[in-house]
């Protein structure tokens, strides 16, 4: 499987602080892979570094889009990257909460509108076929994810777990190759964060994405991932399937601690 992200040594220092240390990694096409590591271990840091919030003090981060050649993202602008075929969710939710759901997933359909500012105010028959289409799919994605009742809901009134989903869609909107998804299941309950586990799984064969999560909860990681890379202090300290992550000795001190001598 050809690799669609490549992340080659990606350094980020902030002030006298190296929160990334030379980190390698790569996404294949088709796979889940999971960013896990202890708080504070530069997970979110590191999807700023790929999604152009953060220029990488070091290194190179190359995707590679179907049908193009591998392109180099590290000095381009987020927007930029979006528009090459990365979305993402965000930790703390990022939604237009006095904006409907629909309009919400409209938003994430901008980078790949054609009609300009002379076309949004003549409004000919392009413009309105193209407004028909971004409504039509954006109220189709509300469906894949299930909110296709919360579609006409303002986003700051739906349940939380509504409200994550809701951000998905909006991601999915802006037809990404490769979807970021970070710490997803925040804040969930078990049910919801089981749901969330079959809807990344499904969403994956529908849209046919390859997947890069940060995750708190192990159970959905282990279950979900195909491969999982784990981060320590902003350093790279294993990266296996899930059978071998949980082995490894340096994992479980991570996350456990030293035992102490009794």
């Amino acid at each position: 499987m050809r690799a669609v992200l490549s992340v080659s040594g990606v350094s980020m220092d902030f002030g006298g602080l190296r929160a990334l240390d030379s980190v390698d990694m790569e996404v294949r096409e088709g796979e889940i892979v999971a960013l896990i590591g202890p708080n504070g271990a530069g997970k979110t840091t590191f999807f700023n570094c790929i999604t152009g919030i953060y220029a990488p003090t070091e290194g190179e981060v190359f995707v590679s889009p179907p049908g193009r050649d591998r392109i180099n993202i590290r000095h381009r602008k987020p927007n930029q990257v979006t528009g090459l075929g990365l979305a993402r969710t965000f930790q703390n939710i990022r939604l237009f909460p006095s904006m409907t759901a629909l309009e919400n997933v409209m938003i994430g359909r901008h980078c790949r509108t054609r009609a300009g500012l002379l076309g949004a105010i003549v409004r000919g028959p392009v413009t309105r076929r193209e407004e028909k289409g971004i409504v039509e799919r954006a109220y189709s994605l509300l469906v894949k994810v299930g909110l296709g009742r919360w579609a006409n809901e303002v986003a700051r009134n739906m349940p939380y777990g509504a409200q994550r989903r809701l951000e998905i869609a909006r991601a999915l909107a802006t037809d990404p190759f490769l979807l970021l998804l970070d710490e997803p299941a925040a804040g969930m309950n078990p049910q919801e964060t089981q749901d969330l586990k079959a809807l990344v799984t499904r969403l994956r064969k529908e849209f046919e994405l390859s997947i890069l999560l940060i995750e708190h909860d192990m159970k959905m990681v282990m279950s979900v991932s195909d491969r999982v890379v784990v981060v320590e202090y902003g350093k790279k300290i294993a990266e296996g399937t899930p059978a071998e992550v949980s082995a490894d000795p340096q994992v479980i001190k991570a996350y456990l601690g030293e035992e102490s001598d009794a």
